[in-house]
Parts: C-alpha cells; structure tokens; sequence
C-alpha cells in the first residue's frame, strides 16, 4: 500500500488576450524523462490560504504580483494523488484564474527545486493543447479550461 503525503496547494490558470494559458515544462527528479507540462502554483505555506498561496506562488514563479482578493474565487478544486522525487502525495488544489492582456514572465523568483526541474515555458491555446502528444496536469486541461474561458462553471 502506497503512503501519501498530504499537501495542500493553488494553482494558477495565467491566460493571455489570445486566451492562451501559461505553462510551465518540468521533469520530476525521481523519474528521468518524465516531463509533463503544468499550471503555475504549488503548495501552500503553514496557515496560508489558497488564495494567498496562488498569489504568493504566481509572483514567485512569473513575477506577476497581485493581492489575493485580486484572484477572485476558484475556478475549480480537486484532489489528485501523484509521485515527485520518490515521495507519493495526496494533494487538495484549487485552480483561480487569472486574465492578463500579456505577461513577460519572470522565473527569478523560483526555487532551488524549481530552478532544478522547470525547462522553460510557453502560452498555449486550448486547441493546441487538446491536439499536443504532450504530458500535462491536470490531464483534463483543454476540457476544464474550455469550459472557464466559456463561462460556464469549471467544477
């Protein structure tokens, strides 16, 4: 029986004017050759909200700053089980997105682990990522995200 560590987290959907969605291109250290494409965000701090935590880890990691009650309410919310480096977590996320007409993204803020495992980052349309042979998370994305640029409710 595998063990999960729990964590909660906030995730980002960073949408340009052209409604394209900002993603990150990662590896995890403890499976070589696995890369996948993924949100901006990552786990919440000791008595943080997943509002302060998107806003903390969207500066971090794309230099964009905004207040938390900037972010608006979550798009959608999940649970998802998944490995990194070695260790198997379990971890509550919710999603909040984010307009901007367009971001020069700014990865100074990043960590040791992220420096480490992020390879870059590109915008893309929901098309383009529907049709890509690409590994990304959440792996609902174009469906999810079609809906919240919609309108329509993304739960």
């Amino acid at each position: 029986m595998t063990v999960h560590t729990p964590r909660r987290a906030a995730r980002v959907l960073l949408v340009d004017a052209s409604e394209r969605v900002l993603l990150f291109d990662g590896s995890d250290p403890g499976r070589p050759g696995h890369r996948y494409r993924f949100t901006p965000g990552g786990g919440l701090h000791p008595g943080e909200s997943p509002a302060e935590g998107a806003a903390r880890e969207l500066a971090e990691e794309t230099g964009l700053r905004l207040a938390p009650a900037e972010l608006g309410a979550p798009v959608w919310s999940e649970t998802i089980d998944f490995p990194f480096d070695g260790v198997w977590y379990r971890q509550e996320q919710e999603f909040y997105l984010v307009r901007v007409p367009g971001w020069e993204v700014d990865t100074a803020g990043f960590d040791e682990i992220e420096r480490a495992s992020v390879h870059g980052h590109r915008w893309w349309a929901v098309a383009e990522l529907a049709a890509t042979a690409e590994r990304y998370y959440p792996t609902d994305l174009p469906d999810r995200l079609g809906r919240v640029l919609a309108g329509s409710d993304g739960c």
